[in-house]
């Protein structure tokens, strides 16, 4: 960010003077207050983390980093590639505004995205200036957290959702073939506010103590957070207010969310539970169905009493460890070994991914949708190669390339051009003629004739990844 600030704006981080009156950047019309508040840290507040947020290599990585996560505009219309300009232009303006303990982050936009099991998953969507801010303090928070977060918790940290899977099957092998699998409901949604930081006055704060005030002691730092907590949510054009919840979708939420779930992980450690959690995906491992049944309620009243947070009654469950699903896989046992594969849903999504960029009735360089297949299968590919399922991308592979098939031969159209590229393709003319004719693309597809013309060597030529090969060559490299 170094051609970001100009001399006026070279100041250090830690100086907080003004030339005047602060302007508050902020939209017309919103007044949320962010006034002062009391923490209750016995005299022992840091001042140092606001000075950490606001450092200038600090500010830079937390710009590189929306920058490249890209991502939609908020509600003030800003994209991301108009953020650098406008920080040189104002962030002296926004600077002071954040010193001066002025600054009123803006609603985040309300963009709603279907679930792959069905239903909506409501996103958050903050403007730029607010991410590049939220990141930034969550870059100097996350270290704070994550030495106290617990080693069962994989969601948003530098570990992975492989490890995650792994913890479990690494359970299923030790005997816990039964798993409780908490749901959420609505987690984003929910949140209490005050949970996780103390309300704008002591009174509302009550004995619970604020969950990110346990670490965090700066005032400021809180303050900030409690703002962006209250910003309000724009949907159609109309500003609401939020009582709880951390929108997903802005850069702190992650952080918040394993702040607010580490007191469930210490609760289950206490109790000696064997368990796995991915942000709001939890999965507790017993022995029994019996013991699940009894883990579950017991968990359920932790959450709903203590956290205050809603369990979804009709996905929280407790099944046979190997017939459930987790971050996209499940597992399954064959001569006492326990096997991680890829989830019968996941593999209903991936097919209808491919539907979608192989209809019949698509127009386009054979070239480029091949390259965006690509793009969707490399990607693909580098989370789901834990599955020890070869067989599974082979099958995959044959799939592929007869929706290809039906794909090319159904743009060909008349006969006479069916059985002109055939030859073409170097099929015999005697042989050409049975794949020149048909009804049925799919059908067509899989015959003798057009397997010869289009086969697995044309579309390798094409560009076409097979998955096979991918998988064999990815698996190594972890």
């Amino acid at each position: 960010m170094s051609s970001l600030w100009n001399e006026q704006g070279r100041q250090k981080l830690s100086d907080r003077e003004t030339d005047g009156q602060a302007k508050q950047v902020k939209p017309a019309g919103l007044e949320q207050s962010a006034e002062p508040f009391p923490t209750r840290d016995n005299g022992k507040s840091d001042v140092r983390t606001w000075e950490a947020v606001f450092e200038r290599e600090n500010m830079q990585t937390a710009l590189k980093r929306v920058e490249s996560n890209k991502g939609a505009a908020g509600i003030d219309g800003m994209k991301v590639e108009d953020l650098r300009d406008y920080l040189k232009a104002h962030w002296q303006e926004v600077r002071e505004t954040l010193e001066s303990g002025k600054y009123r982050p803006s609603p985040v936009r309300r963009v709603e995205i279907p679930k792959p099991d069905g239903g909506v998953r409501q996103l958050g969507i903050p403007t730029v200036i607010d991410r590049m801010i939220q990141q930034a303090i969550a870059q100097v928070l996350s270290p704070m957290f994550e030495e106290i977060f617990s080693t069962h918790s994989y969601g948003f940290r530098p570990r992975s959702a492989h490890q995650a899977v792994e913890q479990s099957q690494e359970y299923i092998r030790e005997g816990y073939d039964w798993v409780v699998d908490i749901d959420l409901e609505k987690f984003f949604d929910r949140v209490n506010h005050d949970m996780l930081t103390p309300a704008l006055h002591q009174t509302q704060c009550g004995a619970s103590v604020a969950r990110v005030a346990r670490e965090v002691k700066d005032k400021r730092v809180l303050k900030l957070i409690r703002a962006y907590l209250n910003s309000g949510v724009m949907v159609n054009g109309v500003v609401m207010e939020t009582e709880e919840g951390t929108p997903q979708g802005g850069p702190l939420s992650p952080l918040l969310s394993n702040v607010m779930l580490n007191d469930l992980d210490r609760e289950l450690e206490d109790r000696g539970h064997r368990f796995v959690r991915y942000a709001d995906d939890c999965n507790i491992y017993v022995k029994t169905q019996t013991a699940g049944e009894r883990v579950l309620e017991s968990v359920k009243r932790y959450l709903e009493k203590k956290l205050k947070l809603k369990v979804n009654p009709k996905k929280s469950k407790v099944e046979r460890a190997t017939r459930a699903k987790f971050l996209g896989f499940s597992f399954w046992r064959r001569k006492g070994e326990v096997f991680i594969r890829i989830a019968n849903r996941t593999k209903e999504r991936f097919a209808e991914k491919i539907r979608h960029l192989t209809k019949r009735t698509r127009s386009g360089e054979m070239e480029e949708l091949i390259g965006q297949i690509n793009q969707y299968l490399i990607g693909w590919m580098g989370y789901y190669r834990l599955a020890r399922t070869p067989s599974v991308y082979q099958g995959l592979d044959k799939w592929i390339r007869r929706r290809l098939r039906q794909m090319q031969w159904k743009r060909w159209k008349k006969g006479a051009t069916r059985y002109r590229e055939i030859v073409k393709l170097g099929v015999p003319k005697g042989k050409a003629a049975l794949g020149a004719v048909g009804t049925s693309p799919w059908r067509m597809s899989h015959s003798p004739v057009i397997h010869e013309a289009l086969s697995n060597a044309y579309w390798r030529n094409l560009g076409l990844e097979s998955m096979l090969e991918r998988y064999n060559k990815v698996r190594y490299s972890f």
